[in-house]
């Protein structure tokens, strides 16, 4: 290892003015190193280099510190289409065994000029009291201990090149996890309908949900309420108005069409329906969550009955 004198010896020979002009980066290395115990203006003269140019030298000098790093928020950014902000850009590269710090991750985001891409447009089911309404059972409490303890439901509205089309999922409130759904060209009950008994194949013996939606006219239906009553779940829904009693299902869309519907553009609702098929997958499968601790729904719950 050099002596400490020949380390200096090095740095002062980089800052000879005469030396070849791409030596800049060196310079300011040297400089840097030699700050400590010398005014800077002095080293900028002796070097023969710009206060500007130093300046600009120390930001690269920082930015290619980081290039490994910024490489790889580069591709977990890229790899989400732009759906992950500076928060969980953070918690998928503590997922992925590295430790950084969320406001590093965001000052990179900021000179790589990175951000999270992500409106929301609601179908409203409601058409005045057409059956029975429900008591709000949730009382927007949308924490559960297990899966199968309270599930939630909505309908969303998507239109492509003037044609409509409809998504119809349940939700696990454990999770988030999308359990069920079902895409139409038309809201009808059937829609609804199919997408229950799909539901129904996640139960186990002994389970009883709440199933929570909004007045719907889908919900107020007999046949709804049959199914439901059919394998002891209890039918709950949000007071008239107030979207917020059932927040669970409205944060689901709005994340479904800021990173999914808004970022893309779709010829036919045949095309927009194969996207909600893999955005759905993804979203339970790959798409980390923070509320889970950087986990997918699936890798949540998969983990927690392994447990």
């Amino acid at each position: 290892m050099p002596a400490r004198g020949e380390c200096l010896s090095k740095k002062a020979r980089c800052l000879d003015p005469s030396g070849p002009s791409n030596c800049a980066g060196k310079k300011t290395q040297a400089i840097q190193g030699l700050r400590r115990g010398h005014r800077l203006a002095l080293l900028l003269r002796a070097a023969g280099l710009a206060r500007s140019t130093f300046y600009y030298q120390s930001k690269v000098l920082v930015a290619d510190k980081h290039a490994a790093l910024k490489e790889r928020i580069n591709s977990l950014y890229h790899g989400n289409k732009g759906r992950y902000g500076y928060r969980r850009i953070t918690a998928a590269l503590g997922h992925n065994g590295e430790v950084v710090n969320h406001k590093k991750v965001q000052r990179l985001m900021q000179l790589m000029d990175l951000k999270s891409l992500v409106k929301v447009k609601k179908y409203r089911s409601y058409r005045g009291s057409e059956g029975v309404v429900a008591s709000d059972l949730l009382k927007r409490k949308f924490k559960a201990e297990a899966p199968n303890q309270k599930w939630a439901t909505d309908v969303t509205e998507f239109k492509v090149k003037g044609q409509k089309l409809f998504l119809s999922p349940v939700m696990d409130l454990y999770n988030g996890e999308i359990l069920a759904y079902q895409i139409n060209r038309r809201p009808e009950f059937k829609m609804v309908s199919t997408m229950l008994e799909q539901a129904f194949e996640r139960l186990n013996p002994g389970d009883t949900p709440i199933l929570h939606s909004d007045q719907g006219w889908q919900y107020q239906q007999p046949t709804y309420r049959h199914m439901l009553a059919g394998k002891n779940i209890e039918q709950s829904m949000s007071r008239k108005g107030n979207c917020l009693d059932n927040a669970a299902m409205e944060s689901f869309f709005g994340t479904l069409k800021s990173e999914f519907f808004y970022l893309e553009s779709f010829e036919s609702v045949e095309q927009l329906a194969s996207g909600l098929e893999d955005y759905i997958a993804y979203y339970n499968e790959e798409r980390i969550s923070l509320r889970l601790n950087g986990l997918s729904p699936v890798e949540f719950r998969t983990q927690a009955l392994a447990a």
